[in-house]
Formats: C-alpha cells, sequence, structure tokens
C-alpha cells in the first residue's frame, strides 16, 4: 500500500496531522506512507519512523525568486519527485487552492483515490475551489478538533471508525544541546506570533515565583528579536530564569520533550510538547480550546478559553497537579 500525505504548513497544523501516520499503519501495516511539506518542517516530520520519504515544498521562498533560473528548476525538480511514485491512496487534509493542485499533479496508481476535504472548520482556512482535484471530498463537522479532522478524513477514506487516541509517533531528537541544564527544568514557552493568544509578562512573574518552590531552572526561548527582549525582561523577574541562544527546530523540540514541565500558550512548541505526552498545561486567552486543546493524555492541562484568560492561580494549580 503506497499512501501520500498532503499538508504542508503551519508547524502546529503539520504537527496535528502527525496522528494519521500510526492510524494508517495501524490498519495497513508496512505501508509505504511519503508526505509533501514546507521545507522548514521536515526535520519534524523525519522523527518520525513510519514516514518513509518526505518531499520538501517551498512555495514561501519560491514564490519571492520566480525570476531566478534556479528556483524554476527546484519546483520542477519537485514536480518530477511529486510524481515518481504512484499512489493507491493520496490525502490531502488543508483544503487550499496550493495543497489541491499539488493533488491534482501527484500520480495516482490503478485504482487509486485521492481524496480530501469537503469543507473547513471553525477559524481554519478553506478554499472550495479545491474539491476540483479531489476522487472523494469528506465532510467534517465544523467544530472538529484540529487532530481528529485528518484522523477522520483519513478514517472515511478507508472505512474505518475512528476509535483510538491520537499518537504522533514522535522520536525525540539525538542532538547535543550545550544550554541544556543537567537536572530537571521548567520551559515557559511565552512566545506567539498572535498578539492576542499572549499571557501578561506579569502573570509569567508571578506564576514562576509560585514555582520557585519546586527547586527547578525556568528556560525561557524564543523566537524573534521581540520574544528575546520580552524573555529578556521576563528574566530580570525571575530569579531562577535564563534567556536561551537561538535554537534551531530540532532544538526547541528537544526542549519541549525533555522539560520537566512545559507551561505555554497556543502555539506550535507548546503542542510539540503535549504531543510528547511532556507534562504540559496550555493557556488559552484569545484562541477556542476546542480546536487544539491535548485531549490524549492525561499528562496535559488545558486552561483558559477565548476571551477567558486564565488567572496565575489557576494554571498553578494545573501545574502543580503534574507535578505532584
Amino acid at each position: 500500500m503506497k499512501i501520500l500525505l498532503i499538508r504542508v504548513s503551519s508547524l502546529g497544523d503539520v504537527l496535528h496531522n502527525l496522528p494519521l501516520v500510526d492510524d494508517l499503519h495501524r490498519h495497513y501495516p508496512g505501508a509505504q506512507i511519503d508526505w509533501v511539506v514546507e521545507e522548514a518542517y521536515v526535520s519534524l516530520l523525519q522523527l518520525h519512523p513510519g514516514i518513509r520519504r518526505i518531499i520538501p515544498y517551498a512555495q514561501r521562498r519560491w514564490r519571492k525568486h520566480l525570476g531566478q533560473a534556479a528556483v524554476r528548476q527546484e519546483i520542477r525538480g519537485f514536480i518530477q519527485t511529486l510524481r515518481s511514485e504512484s499512489y493507491d491512496l493520496i490525502l490531502e487534509t488543508q483544503g487550499l487552492l496550493k495543497t489541491g493542485i499539488i493533488l491534482g499533479l501527484a500520480k495516482k496508481a490503478p485504482g487509486g483515490r485521492k481524496i480530501g476535504l469537503a469543507n473547513g472548520t471553525a477559524g481554519s482556512g478553506y478554499e472550495g475551489i479545491s474539491r476540483i482535484f479531489h476522487d472523494q471530498s469528506i465532510a467534517t463537522d465544523p467544530y472538529t478538533h484540529a487532530v481528529d479532522r485528518g484522523r477522520l478524513v483519513a478514517a472515511k477514506a478507508i472505512g474505518k471508525e475512528l476509535n483510538t487516541p491520537a499518537s504522533f509517533g514522535l522520536l525525540p531528537p539525538s542532538l547535543e544541546a550545550p544550554w541544556k541544564p543537567a537536572g530537571i527544568y521548567i520551559v515557559f514557552f511565552h512566545g506567539t506570533a498572535g498578539a492576542a493568544k499572549k499571557w501578561a509578562r506579569a502573570n509569567w512573574i508571578a506564576l514562576a515565583a509560585k514555582l520557585a518552590s519546586t527547586g527547578m531552572p525556568v528556560l525561557l526561548p524564543w523566537g524573534n528579536e521581540e520574544e528575546k527582549k520580552e524573555a529578556e525582561a521576563m528574566a530580570t523577574a525571575i530569579p531562577q530564569a535564563s534567556v536561551l541562544p537561538r535554537l534551531s527546530m530540532m532544538e526547541a523540540v528537544l526542549l519541549a520533550h525533555s522539560a520537566r514541565l512545559a507551561i505555554g500558550v497556543d502555539t506550535g512548541l507548546t503542542h510539540i510538547a503535549a504531543a510528547y505526552e511532556t507534562p504540559t498545561v496550555e493557556i488559552y486567552t484569545a484562541s477556542p480550546r476546542w480546536k487544539t486543546e491535548g485531549n490524549w493524555s492525561p499528562r496535559i492541562r488545558n486552561t483558559g478559553d477565548a476571551g477567558k484568560i486564565p488567572s496565575v492561580d489557576e494554571v498553578y494549580a494545573a501545574a502543580m497537579e503534574l507535578l505532584n
């Protein structure tokens, strides 16, 4: 059985699509599963032993340099690689025109099927024109969890029921990390692209004061200069905190995997910690909790909701439940 998955971005969405791999292997032992993904997330997928081949896609970079002959050659190479295999099942779970076009370019084996989303879900991007590339369009409830959406499409495509918890199947990264403490630590994933999703600096500082009794250091990662300045400002008020250097994707994944406790806002690295079932407290402030909350493990606590910012005491109580 040869299967192709098409989910190119973003970090959280690619992560939430990963349980399809274990689902499909459960029903098709020995299946060959390939995946088309944005080049920035190739290293994440390489941590899953159930994915045979990863096909990098680089639209974000390509569209900036379409006038360059080397870029046009790279696009031709992508298409050639994509079409070098014929697949029995091709699943496109993003529902956008760009991913529909990839679906259209991919090759089916005799009797193969191209399957995608019939509709979007609340708060998610969806472009109905993508359906023109489908052999079958599968509908989901508009309020389907981000992890369940892709899983349901796959389950319906192969005529199975979705009756097992999500399994992400990621191995831990194997790399040296000189910034990593020798002992256990807490990580605060405070940074996120959406300002409304942030938790106030004063809350993080007050939470750290409550957690000081654990004796664990608090690590503060960052992804851009604004987040770095915020981390530095937080660290001046948190005696046990240290600001990390800029981390690569794999270093950030290792940080999430190895923590004794991860506390973070609704962002990709928080969800990675939850996927590894690291004890994780997720903080929701502006985005709806139903959409991405960690609901597959007792080692995850979800606090707050859209328009319901959790208090410091609420987050602290959730953290202590996981530590005790």
